[in-house]
Formats: C-alpha cells, sequence, structure tokens
C-alpha cells in the first residue's frame, strides 16, 4: 500500500502547480527568455538526424515551388563563358557527329543488305531455281562456329 502522506503530498503539489500555471502570465515569461540564447543550445545536425527527409520532401508541391522561380532571373545567373571555357565544345562535337555517323553507316548497311537479299532473290528466279540459296557458310548457319 502507498503511504497516505505520499498521496496527501502528491495532491498538494498538483493544486500548487495548477495555481501557479493559472496565475502565470505566459507571455510575460516568454519576454524574459532569451531566445537567441536558447537557440544557441539546440544541436542543429542532431534535430536534423532525427528528420525524415523524405516524408518532409512528399509534402512539398513542387509545382508550386517552381511556379515562384524566376527562370529568367535565373537563366540570368548562369556564367555561360564559364559553362563554355569548362565544356570541352570539340569532344561534343565529335560525340555528336560520331554517333550521327555511325547511325547514316548502319542505316546504309541495313539497306545494303535488303538490296543484296532483293537481288539475289530475282537471280534465283532468273536461274529457275527450286530451292532457296542458302544464306551463308553450313557452319554459321546452323548457329555454331564448328558447324
Amino acid at each position: 500500500m502507498t503511504d497516505p502522506f505520499e498521496v496527501l503530498a502528491q495532491r498538494v503539489a498538483e493544486r500548487v502547480l495548477d495555481l501557479i500555471v493559472s496565475a502565470l502570465d505566459v507571455n510575460a515569461l516568454l519576454d524574459r527568455v532569451d531566445v537567441n540564447g536558447l537557440l544557441d543550445r539546440v544541436d542543429v545536425p542532431a534535430l536534423l538526424d532525427r528528420a525524415d527527409v523524405n516524408e518532409l520532401l512528399d509534402r512539398v508541391d513542387v509545382g508550386a515551388l517552381l511556379d515562384r522561380v524566376d527562370v529568367n532571373d535565373l537563366v540570368r545567373r548562369v556564367d555561360v563563358d564559364a559553362l563554355v571555357e569548362q565544356t570541352d565544345v570539340g569532344a561534343v562535337i565529335v560525340r555528336s557527329s560520331g554517333g550521327a555517323a555511325s547511325e547514316a553507316l548502319d542505316a546504309a548497311r541495313s539497306q545494303v543488305v535488303g538490296l543484296d537479299q532483293f537481288i539475289d532473290r530475282w537471280v534465283q528466279r532468273g536461274l529457275r531455281r527450286k530451292h532457296p540459296a542458302s544464306a551463308g557458310p553450313p557452319a554459321l548457319v546452323k548457329g555454331s562456329p564448328a558447324g
């Protein structure tokens, strides 16, 4: 059983605390608080470690955020000269033209293969062969290098 004096002391403490809180002027108390001193005591890195950044970002309306961005002002801030200096324009041109040349060469090869097959069909018809010609060496046509 609990000591009756402890129960009585607990009730008295709660009542005194209720009277103090109800009589307290919170605004006057806050006027006496040094907010900067209080913020200096906050461990911001530890606070950020506890924050769930993904949950915070899920709450952000990206569309509304982008609506607030002045794109023209943002572009004016870009140092184009420095950007060009850091970019190897020659390499970019070589890569892009090399890719275009490669695509053109692939397309030409594809056309030549199609033309070769077309001519082969007509030659086979002209020679009146009943069986189509072999598509290549027997070892490669069967799908195994050894045949």
